[in-house]
């Protein structure tokens, strides 16, 4: 390891697959350690973790940085949104965590729009409509599945929470990842005591909402991580808006993420209040807010599609009559929790490299269509689309975004950025700044930037007209469940 300018600090990201771990100089943001081990994913009718298997994978994670994370002065641990983690009265769980994309609890999530004023009560209560991903509506699916384990609950918390209490002792979570529970009011910033009387949960049980740059609590003794006792941690937040401090993003710029799921978003002054449900009304970590749409299925669906045709991910071929709707994991984007792919203008002469670009151009589509509800007026629709994630680096995403965007395309040179971001917000713990800057200070987003290519509208017109044409077929199909 070379020697650090600054104080060292620590960001996790605890993702759905696995925890990263970097140990960042808080002067110059430079990585001088990391770490990453893996945690398993249920493989049955839900979407299920363990979360002490995140502990473990935290531990393992930070004994792979040596000595370095032993010097870490701050820790700050960015998660998985929207999972269910509920504690018995020792703090153990009490079921494996219901994660963001276990969509079981769909028909919670239309009942509870329904019960309690529609769609258009929940964007301004919460600023988001109950989706199948929320908490809220696995809370209530808890209930009607699993009314012993209800019982037994005396706590809940989010996915970085458990981790940020089990270091620290207290139960805290921020407003970034509180404002995606949808029990959360966006309006007031606190808990919303009528939507927790309706699914009859004590707000007792739920953890305490820590303000931006405010300390979370110190690590304390009973632990086995290397950090010593009395370190600061800081009180992390939701994967978006971790990566969203990791960019240093100021208002109006667009970030396009390419992970597991793809998500759309960008920094607002304005709370955002859709009652479509396409855009997510969440807050940021910072004092902001991050209007963002997700869609369930991206490089996960794109490269299973590869993986059924025996390509390598990037071996596609132009295609002008071929669309594919990936959603093998159901839909939040549009919103179609059960529906399955489906694929439209097959022919002899279509080739395996044609149907792998049309699972890229189907995933593309259903982001891009959230884009311009997610800017505000304000924005500048012809600035760089910042492209992040797993799949920000491979040439066939690139090229897909730019040719059904029109816009050209920025990929930042910086990997993890959500442990980047996590570890910009224990930075700014120390030296009292917007966490936010502290990224920009670290030249985070720089990257080179892919000049725009002409929109290809013809794609664009077939995808959305396959879509119109087919969702007779996948509203029957999300019914039928």
């Amino acid at each position: 390891m070379s020697a650090a300018e600054g104080p060292l600090v620590v960001g996790v990201d605890t993702s759905t697959q696995s925890t990263k771990v970097l140990v960042v100089d808080a002067a110059t943001g430079a990585v001088v350690a990391s770490g990453q081990a893996p945690h398993t994913v249920s493989a049955g009718a839900g979407r299920e973790s363990d979360p002490r298997q995140w502990w473990d994978a935290l531990r393992e994670a930070l004994h792979q940085c040596g000595d370095a994370a032993r010097e870490a002065a701050a820790v700050s641990i960015g998660g998985q949104q929207h999972g269910l983690v509920t504690l018995d009265e020792r703090g153990e769980p009490v079921r494996p965590a219901l994660l963001w994309n276990d969509v079981r609890s769909a028909p919670q999530a239309r009942r509870l729009t329904e019960e309690l004023g529609g769609a258009k009560f929940w964007a301004e209560r919460t600023g988001s409509v109950p989706a199948a991903s929320f908490t809220v509506t696995k809370w209530a699916w808890l209930a009607e599945n699993e009314p012993e384990s209800l019982r037994a609950t005396k706590a809940v918390r989010l996915p970085h929470d458990y981790l940020t209490e089990r270091l620290t002792g207290e139960g805290t979570t921020d407003r970034g990842d509180a404002s995606g529970t949808g029990w959360w009011a966006s309006g007031t910033e606190s808990y919303d005591a009528e939507i927790l009387a309706h699914v009859g949960l004590d707000p007792a049980l739920l953890p305490r909402v820590v303000r931006p740059g405010e300390v979370a609590g110190t690590v304390r003794d009973s632990h086995d991580l290397p950090f010593a006792k009395g370190t600061l941690v800081a009180p992390g937040t939701g994967d978006n808006a971790a990566a969203a401090l990791g960019l240093g993003l100021r208002p109006g710029t667009p970030v396009l993420s390419l992970g597991t799921s793809g998500t759309v978003y960008a920094v607002a002054r304005r709370r955002p209040t859709d009652p479509t449900g396409t855009v997510a009304g969440f807050a940021d970590a910072h004092g902001d807010w991050l209007p963002l749409a997700c869609t369930l299925n991206c490089t996960l669906a794109v490269d299973r599609v590869a993986a059924l045709l025996g390509l390598d991910r990037e071996a596609v071929e132009p295609t002008a009559h071929l669309t594919l709707l990936p959603y093998l994991d159901g839909e939040r984007t549009p919103n179609l929790p059960n529906a399955s792919g489906v694929l439209h203008g097959l022919r002899h002469d279509t080739t395996a490299g044609q149907l792998l670009q049309a699972a890229y151009d189907g995933a593309v589509h259903s982001l891009l269509g959230a884009l311009d509800l997610v800017l505000d007026e304000d924005a500048d629709r012809s600035a760089p689309l910042l492209l992040i994630g797993g799949g920000a680096r491979g040439t066939a995403w690139q090229q897909t975004v730019r040719r059904l965007s029109g816009r050209p395309v920025q990929v930042p040179e910086a990997k993890e950025l959500v442990a980047l971001g996590a570890a910009a917000q224990a930075a700014g713990l120390l030296t009292g700044e917007d966490p936010a800057a502290v990224a920009r200070r670290w030249n985070t987003a720089r990257g080179p930037v892919l000049d725009a290519v002409e929109r290809d509208e013809a794609a664009l017109t077939r995808i959305a007209g396959v879509l119109s044409d087919a969702s007779p077929l996948l509203e029957r199909s999300t019914n039928a469940h």
